[in-house]
C-alpha cells in the first residue's frame, strides 16, 4: 500500500492535510456518482420506460418516475409482441456462436502456444491482421459465401462466422503462454499426446480465460444486429435485437421498451454471476488497465 501511494500523484505528507484529504474524498465521490450515472442511467431509464404509460414517454420522456406504474407492459410485450419467441431465437443464436468461438479460440490458441507448428508465427500474424479489417468491409463477401453454401436463414449462417474472432485467439494464446511450460514437457515425457495434453492439462487450468472469452462471445453475439439481419431474412427466425426495430414501427412505445428491458437483463445477470472469474481471467491475460 505504501509503495502504491508513493507512486501516486499525492504524497503521504499531502494526504495528512485536511484540505487535500477532503478534496480527494470529494473527487472520488463525484467520480463514483458520475460512473454510476453513466452505467446505471440507461438501464434505469429503460426500466422506467417499460413501466410507464405511452403518453408519459411522449409528453415527458425525461421524467424520473412514471405517473402510474404499468407492469402489465411486460406481459403485453411478451405475448403481443412475442418477445419470448424472439428471445428464444436469440438464445439459440448466442449459444451456438458462443460454442463455436470457444472451440476455435481454445484449439487455435493451443496449437499456436503449445504445439507451435513450423509456420505458427505466420499463421498468428495472419490471424492478428484480421483485427485491422472492419467487419463491414467483408460483409458482402461473407454473405456470398453463406449464400453459396446454402446457409442463409439457418443458425449456421450466424454460428460459423462467429468463430472467426481473432481477439479471442489473442487473449487465450497470451493465457496459454503464461502457463508453466514444464507442465507440458512433463506430460509429454509421460506419453501424453496433443489431445490428452489439451483436455487434461491445459483446459482444467484455463477456467478464468474461458470465462472471459465466454463473456466476450456472449456479449458480442447478443448485441449483434447487422449480420443477423442480413443472414436471416425470415422474420420468425430473427433474434430480438433485429426484431425489436421492426416491431417498433407498429407497436406501442412502452411495449417496445419493455422488450428492450427483457433483452438487457440476461447478459447483465450473466456478468454479475461470473464477474470474479472474468476479473481473474483479465488479470492473467495482462489486459488490466
Amino acid at each position: 500500500m505504501s509503495d502504491a501511494r508513493a507512486r501516486g500523484i499525492v504524497s503521504d505528507v499531502d494526504r495528512r492535510r485536511t484540505g487535500v484529504r477532503w478534496s480527494l474524498r470529494l473527487t472520488q465521490g463525484v467520480l463514483l456518482l458520475a460512473t454510476l450515472a453513466v452505467g446505471l442511467g440507461p438501464i434505469l431509464w429503460t426500466a422506467k420506460g417499460a413501466l410507464s404509460p405511452t403518453q408519459d414517454l411522449l409528453r415527458e420522456p425525461l421524467r424520473l418516475w412514471p405517473s402510474s406504474l404499468q407492469p402489465e407492459n411486460l406481459t403485453a410485450a411478451w405475448t403481443e409482441l412475442r418477445v419470448g419467441h424472439y428471445l428464444f431465437n436469440t438464445v439459440v443464436l448466442v449459444g451456438g456462436s458462443w460454442l463455436v468461438q470457444l472451440v476455435v479460440a481454445a484449439t487455435g490458441a493451443f496449437a499456436l502456444s503449445v504445439l507451435r507448428p513450423r509456420f505458427g508465427r505466420l499463421v498468428y500474424g495472419a490471424v492478428l491482421a484480421t483485427l485491422f479489417v472492419p467487419g463491414t468491409v467483408s460483409l458482402v463477401a461473407l454473405y456470398l459465401t453463406v449464400l453459396d453454401l446454402s446457409l442463409v436463414d439457418t443458425p449456421w449462417a450466424v454460428w460459423l462466422p462467429a468463430g472467426a474472432h481473432a481477439f479471442n485467439v489473442l487473449i487465450m494464446k497470451q493465457f496459454f503462454d503464461a502457463l508453466p511450460s514444464e507442465l507440458y514437457q512433463a506430460a509429454q515425457v509421460d506419453g501424453a499426446g496433443p489431445i490428452r495434453l489439451f483436455w487434461q492439462i491445459v483446459m482444467p487450468m484455463s477456467r478464468p480465460i474461458l470465462a472471459v472469452v465466454s463473456l466476450l462471445a456472449v456479449m458480442d453475439a447478443w448485441k449483434d444486429f447487422l449480420w443477423p439481419m442480413v443472414a436471416i431474412s425470415d422474420a420468425e427466425s430473427q433474434p430480438l435485437a433485429v426484431a425489436l426495430p421492426r416491431l417498433a414501427e407498429t407497436a406501442e412505445q412502452n411495449q417496445v421498451i419493455a422488450g428492450m428491458l427483457v433483452a438487457i437483463v440476461p447478459p447483465l445477470l450473466l456478468f454479475l454471476t461470473f464477474q470474479r472469474h472474468i476479473v481473474r481471467g483479465i488479470g492473467f491475460t495482462g489486459l488490466k488497465g
